[in-house]
């Protein structure tokens, strides 16, 4: 865990939207779940884990517990640009239908 040569996870927030970068593995997990509920407020917000480079299965409990927390208290938490591996743990987990997931594909209308 205190290896010097593995990357450390980075969280932020930027506007409505919460920023994760670096591996989110069990060495990790429970530091960023405290971190990640840190940065909620009042509003709805975007977590982008398009910088995610490695996971593993307690990334989903992270995400599940997120959600738990902004549901509590009636907020709205959706993802953006999930990486394929992570995708992948949703779907072999069932918990696809649990996970609000927006599309970053969705069409910009053009301009006149």
């Amino acid at each position: 865990m205190n290896d010097p040569k593995m990357p450390v996870p980075v969280i932020l927030r930027e506007g409505d939207r919460i920023v994760l970068q670096g591996p989110v593995t069990i060495d990790h997990v429970a530091d960023l779940t405290r971190r990640g509920i840190a940065l909620f407020d009042n509003q709805s917000l975007t977590v982008d884990l398009a910088g995610v480079t490695e996971v593993d299965s307690t990334i989903i409990s992270m995400l599940l517990e997120w959600l738990r927390t902004a549901q509590k208290t009636n907020r709205s938490l959706q993802f953006i640009h999930l990486p394929g591996n992570l995708r992948s743990l949703i779907q072999l987990y069932g918990v696809a239908e649990l996970i609000p997931v927006i599309s970053a594909e969705t069409p910009v209308p053009a301009s006149a």
